[in-house]
């Protein structure tokens, strides 16, 4: 999962009001860099005066917005977030629109390491009756996924990686969407503090270089695809490379994707 906080709440506003001096001012001072779009966003969900002084005290001790307000904004989609959950970022929207273009028809579609689910509610938003799983090894993770790809009449399965999947999605998977930690371990101290004081450690940690459950994933992702599914995973500029030889060395076609807009770097590996 990407390194970083995403400010994906911060891109649209649900109050047309001008923010509060007061708010604004309280979060510019905690350090809050687009303090009158977020003052706006909090105004806009506060319920009474005394709501709006506990969310901005959350936002100003440093709690992410996504999970101040109970949500983040994900390819168009409102996504319940809570503490301790994994907010999505907007680069991986880049994934969402490459899994789409790669598979427009897929039927079953797994969203793994799924934290919140959004990567998976949103790819059940624009594929026709589709069968859709998350899974994730973080019970809290779960429990919010369970929330957001309900709607879609998706289930959300707790457990590590593929070990967390019903045995009959075996050979029938179009789309394996897997937004793998991939920060090297010694790095994750180097991370803002609200990724890495609010967000869980098996989110972000990805082992000695990043890699450690990519390659797990890639291992075992041709048995659980169908023929002509993909699998997506989301890496760093500097360890594509070694993310294309481990989906080569699982037995997948594998190609790389990549957004400037976005700074998105995303493997995709088809069963042939």
């Amino acid at each position: 999962m990407p390194p970083s906080s995403s400010g994906t709440a911060r891109s649209s506003s649900s109050s047309s009001l001008d923010p509060s001096p007061a708010v604004v001012a309280a979060l510019r001072a905690a350090g809050c860099v687009f303090a009158e779009e977020e003052a706006r966003l909090i105004l806009g969900a506060a319920r009474g005066a005394d709501e709006l002084a506990a969310m901005v005290a959350r936002r100003a001790s440093g709690l992410p917005l996504e999970h101040v307000l109970g949500w983040a904004e994900f390819s168009g989609l409102r996504i319940a977030v809570e503490p301790g959950v994994f907010v999505p970022r907007r680069r991986t929207e880049f994934l969402v629109a490459e899994a789409l273009a790669q598979a427009p028809d897929a039927s079953v579609v797994v969203d793994l390491c799924c934290g919140s689910g959004a990567v998976g509610a949103a790819l059940a938003a624009v594929l026709t009756g589709v069968e859709l799983h998350a899974a994730d090894i973080d019970p809290v993770a779960v429990e919010c996924a369970r929330r957001n790809v309900a709607a879609y009449g998706g289930h959300a399965h707790e457990g590590d990686l593929f070990d967390a999947l019903p045995s009959g999605l075996r050979g029938r998977v179009g789309i394996l969407a897997a937004n793998v930690p991939y920060v090297p371990t010694e790095e994750v101290g180097l991370l803002p503090p609200e990724a890495r004081d609010h967000e869980p450690l098996v989110a972000l940690d990805g082992g000695g270089d990043g890699l450690d459950v990519l390659r797990r994933v890639a291992a075992r992702a041709w048995e659980w695809l169908a023929p002509g599914g993909c699998l997506l995973v989301e890496t760093s500029e500097r360890q594509v490379r070694s993310a294309v030889s481990a989906f080569e060395g699982g037995g997948l076609d594998a190609r790389l994707a990549v957004s400037e807009e976005l700074y998105a770097n995303v493997v995709i590996g088809v069963r042939s």
